[in-house]
């Protein structure tokens, strides 16, 4: 069977809007500020606690890494995972603005190496029990991994991006990969394609092929599932935008406040495990100097803690928080 998007009137209406340049409605509605200095907030607690404490529709985007309850550590083994995990689903799509985005890790469990589930059992609930979309199935492709002796060696994971509404927010063109010379000039040949597309760049497609970090690459920080940071990069500038909020209630090892300071979005970030603020200050610490004064504009400040100043209660009344959160900044 064919795939259905090609043929989908959606996508040749959407087609022809950019080709008359225009944009969509989701652009229209994202809040485009920018922000001189972002504001980044650290919190220590489970994720249920601090999603209680944010306010509807306040968050542009949510990288969502959950352990994928394959037993890894004490933090990954969940008797019932669904019953667990449905209960930072709901709360996710609450804090979501209406052109905001879930993109959702996970993995698929194989021989029964895990316990209730995986994301197969994550995407089946939310299309029963969530008015949420799929907008892609993103198949993240590394080239390196295991070897395998009774099944093909596993060289992918999945990321699930769901869209709060129809109206999410989703710049290509920050995240086109650019042709090469030879291949811009045989393009421009063809009177078809549009110059300025071409220059643009191709779509990256929902297949990405990126490398794991290996156990000595210089990413590295400690976490055990650490995701590299090309991978948070490409959701980041594709799903939100300069000055909106990126929320990632799974923080481990930072890798996700680190990819909002750099790209000049806000961040609100959680684990229940303490040691993810030394992950987060390795995190800072390895910002070069080349990035830092690429980005110099962007000031950014990091708290140990929530209170009502961050940028996440701008569009909601003030939430009651148990305690102020405030402390001393984190530094690198």
């Amino acid at each position: 069977m064919g795939n259905r998007s090609h043929s989908n009137a959606g996508h040749r209406a959407m087609n022809a809007l950019r080709k008359r340049g225009g944009v969509h409605a989701s652009e229209k509605l994202a809040l485009k500020t920018g922000a001189h200095t972002t504001h980044h907030a650290v919190v220590t607690a489970d994720c249920l606690d601090l999603l209680s404490r944010l306010p509807d529709g306040s968050v542009q985007l949510i990288v969502c890494d959950p352990p994928y309850n394959i037993r890894l550590a004490h933090w990954d083994d969940h008797a019932d995972y669904l019953a667990w995990a449905s209960k930072w689903l709901a709360e996710a799509q609450r804090v979501l603005a209406p052109t905001g985005s879930l993109a959702l890790f996970g993995g698929l469990q194989y021989q029964a190496e895990a316990g209730s589930g995986d994301l197969l059992t994550l995407i089946q609930h939310l299309r029963k029990h969530s008015s949420m979309l799929l907008a892609n199935l993103i198949v993240w492709n590394y080239p390196n991994g295991m070897s395998a002796q009774r099944f093909f060696a596993n060289r992918h994971e999945e990321i699930a991006w769901f869209g709060k509404t129809s109206k999410y927010y989703f710049d290509l063109d920050a995240v086109r990969e650019p042709y090469d010379e030879a291949t811009k000039a045989a393009y421009r040949k063809d009177k078809r394609l549009r110059p300025e597309s071409v220059e643009k760049g191709r779509n990256p497609t929902n297949v990405w092929q990126m490398a794991r970090l290996n156990g000595n690459s210089k990413e590295r920080v400690g976490h055990p599932t650490q995701k590299p940071r090309e991978v948070i990069q490409r959701l980041v500038r594709a799903l939100s935008y300069p000055g909106s909020v990126v929320l990632d209630f799974f923080a481990g090892s930072g890798v996700t406040a680190r990819v909002a300071i750099e790209e000049g979005r806000h961040s609100v970030t959680c684990d229940a495990e303490a040691v993810s603020r030394e992950y987060l200050k390795k995190q800072l610490g390895m910002m070069t100097v080349a990035r830092r004064r690429a980005t110099s504009a962007l000031a950014y400040e990091v708290r140990d803690g929530l209170d009502q100043s961050h940028p996440v209660f701008r569009r909601a009344e003030p939430a009651v928080l148990n305690d102020s959160g405030i402390g001393a900044a984190l530094n690198p």
